[in-house]
């Protein structure tokens, strides 16, 4: 059995994989980890191994504790992957960009693959039929627009995401829902536009915490998936083990 940990900016997910089957998803803040880890450890003491990719910040006493219970894998800019990188600055590519281009690349072989990961921020990767990660983009994810309008005018209010934004907002509140749900759609489905421009065989994954929010709004066919990212650890963890 095998324990996959994305440590992101807010929270922490983790997921027990068995023969590819994920059997259990936990998520919870990072200040609760160490009780949570000793919970998991203590329900799955049959786990063989750990594989780790982190965005945020993980207490070392956490991390230590982790690698003192079982092999773990830290996934790092030197780890393996399946892909051949030619980002033109490759050791500032985001570790979770990396691992989701690693999870498609394994996942959706001989094909051009859009990953679109909604979370803090949206981060948009490329990688081509041959393996080669090109690179991408990335903006604001829905959480940082409603923050930054509040924080940085004097009277918008800080709202959070609303099912039922509609084109004209006829209120303040509603008019924010309005440019921040509709433009992030437009944003998405624009950049899907001008992939698709480019490449009619394009896959397309969302993923991310407001991959499901996302994907009721999007015109376009894409696969969507919120915690790709755990399931990419666990491709990624048998790639390794297969090429060392």
């Amino acid at each position: 059995m095998l324990l996959t940990i994305d440590v992101g900016n807010s929270r922490i997910k983790v997921a027990v994989f068995e023969y590819n089957k994920q059997k259990e998803l936990i998520v919870f803040n990072s200040n609760e980890a160490l009780k949570n880890f000793k919970n998991i450890f203590k329900k799955h003491a049959n786990l063989e191994k750990i594989i780790l990719s982190s965005v945020g910040k993980l207490d070392e006493n956490v991390l230590d504790y982790i690698k003192s219970k079982f092999p773990t894998e830290i996934i790092s800019h030197q780890s393996k992957f399946p892909f051949q990188n030619l980002y033109a600055t490759p050791h500032t590519l985001g570790i979770d960009r990396m691992v989701l281009a690693a999870g498609a690349t394994l996942q959706f072989p001989n094909q051009n693959r859009l990953i679109i990961d909604s979370g803090t921020c949206i981060t948009y990767d490329y990688v081509n039929s041959n393996n080669e990660y090109l690179g991408g983009a990335i903006s604001p994810g829905v959480y940082l627009r409603y923050k930054s309008l509040h924080d940085y005018t004097e009277k918008l209010p800080l709202l959070e995401k609303k099912d039922t934004a509609t084109l004209i907002g006829n209120s303040t509140e509603n008019s924010i829902h309005s440019g921040i749900i509709k433009g992030v759609c437009f944003e998405i489905e624009g950049f899907i536009t001008q992939y698709l421009l480019k490449n009619q065989d394009l896959t397309i994954i969302l993923t991310g915490g407001d991959a499901e929010f996302l994907a009721k709004r999007l015109k376009n066919t894409i696969f969507a998936n919120s915690n790709f990212l755990l399931e990419s650890l666990n491709l990624l963890s048998q790639y390794i083990h297969q090429n060392d």
